[in-house]
């Protein structure tokens, strides 16, 4: 039956096997804060310029937490299939996607790119019309509608489930758009992969594209989760000379160790506020600093440790409150300047590629080894949580 074609719903044109509803494992969660639930969900087959993934591997990000927790604007759709970092293979492509086909290796990335709009082609954004990060989105950009469905153990009732952060990888398959999935080196191994769909990416981009980290330069990274250690990779592969960590657990100073921090400073042991002790360690303040932690009062003291006259600040932190910048205007004057960072401005489709076969290659030697602190099977996605929650991992590997 293969090559057979049969006209769908919507009047694409797929193959036999493309148009058939896949039935598979989902982690859904039905409420904020509720256990996730292994449910058996329906998946559409891949509309126009999608694709349909099967999952191979997935980890676990602080947005996936924050947003289980309820703590956010992305709880605001439910049932959900959370999950943003993964890698798998193309199971089948939609009508008009011509650069993947059935088989391909490929990770998911939550800030797409589409490659035509005027973002896309422009050399001074990573961001695109149609296919950025949006945390409000819970539905395809085609049609508004999810492609997942799962029947409601109360009431006996097929309901939709709705997507996340583009992506929606808590599943052993997943519909995306075109824009947000990036295929990679056949080569490279997928469990090592999926890191690049966020964090990784995002830290070593802070470090590399935003700021521009120039040998011997000194930097300040508030905050040891998995994102400021890829700050602090991606700052050592730059040749900083002087890498400063902040955090208030000490247990993560021996994994900083390992990822190229040369100072520390735990506030809570302090009897001044960090940004003192830092002007103190480096004579007035850090050529860079990088706010990872979502948290204002830090993001101040980011700001402040670095050197007057050309200090240079990155927010990567997801930041919940409504309250704004504890900055007074003024304090710009002083030759200080402060940035946000999507995904490390990468061009996803772009330049993750080559950043990929780069590391086969041996150019880059980014660690991601050392990210990867634990690894369960997909069954135990709670658990994978708990770990994260109580910060005893960075990343924890699931094998769907």
């Amino acid at each position: 039956m293969e090559g057979i074609s049969e006209a769908t719903s919507n009047g694409q044109q797929t193959s036999n096997a493309q148009s058939k509803i896949i039935t598979c494992k989902a982690a859904v969660v039905w409420a904020p804060g509720e256990p996730f639930i292994l449910e058996d969900v329906e998946v559409e087959p891949p509309h126009k310029m999608e694709v349909r993934i099967k999952i191979l591997f997935a980890s676990i990000c602080h947005t996936d937490l924050s947003a289980w927790k309820g703590e956010n604007e992305l709880q605001r759709a439910f049932p959900r299939i959370l999950g943003h970092e993964a890698a798998g293979v193309v199971e089948s492509v939609g009508e008009g996607v011509e650069d993947m086909k059935e088989g391909d290796h490929v990770v998911p990335i939550f800030n797409g790119e589409c490659g035509d709009c005027a973002y896309c082609h422009s050399e001074k954004t990573n961001l695109c019309n149609k296919f950025r990060v949006n945390p409000f989105k819970s539905v395809m950009v085609g049609d508004g509608r999810t492609r997942f469905s799962v029947v409601d153990r109360r009431n006996g009732e097929r309901r939709p489930v709705y997507h996340f952060l583009n992506t929606s990888t808590f599943a052993e398959y997943t519909v995306v758009d075109f824009a947000c999935v990036v295929k990679i080196n056949p080569e490279a191994p997928l469990d090592k992969m999926c890191l690049l769909s966020c964090g990784i990416s995002t830290g070593v981009g802070a470090a590399w594209n935003t700021a521009n980290v120039t040998k011997g330069s000194s930097v300040a990274i508030f905050g040891l989760g998995a994102v400021g250690l890829a700050v602090a990779e991606g700052a050592r592969l730059r040749g900083a000379s002087q890498i400063i960590g902040v955090d208030i657990n000490p247990d993560k100073f021996a994994k900083g160790r390992e990822m190229g921090i040369t100072d520390f400073v735990n506030p809570k042991e302090c009897s001044k506020p960090a940004n003192e002790i830092i002007k103190e360690m480096t004579k007035g303040g850090v050529d860079y600093s990088f706010e990872c932690t979502g948290n204002l009062g830090v993001l101040r003291e980011a700001f402040v440790s670095t050197h007057d006259g050309w200090g240079f600040t990155v927010v990567l932190g997801i930041h919940l409150s409504p309250r704004l910048l504890p900055l007074h205007p003024m304090e710009l004057f002083d030759g200080r300047r402060i940035i946000g960072c999507v995904f490390g401005d990468f061009k996803g489709k772009s330049e993750l590629p080559n950043i990929v076969d780069k590391c086969m290659k041996g150019e880059i030697n980014i660690n991601l080894d050392g990210f990867i602190t634990h690894e369960l099977p997909f069954a135990e996605i709670n658990r994978a949580f708990q770990l994260l929650e109580e910060g005893k991992s960075l990343r924890c590997l699931l094998h769907l």
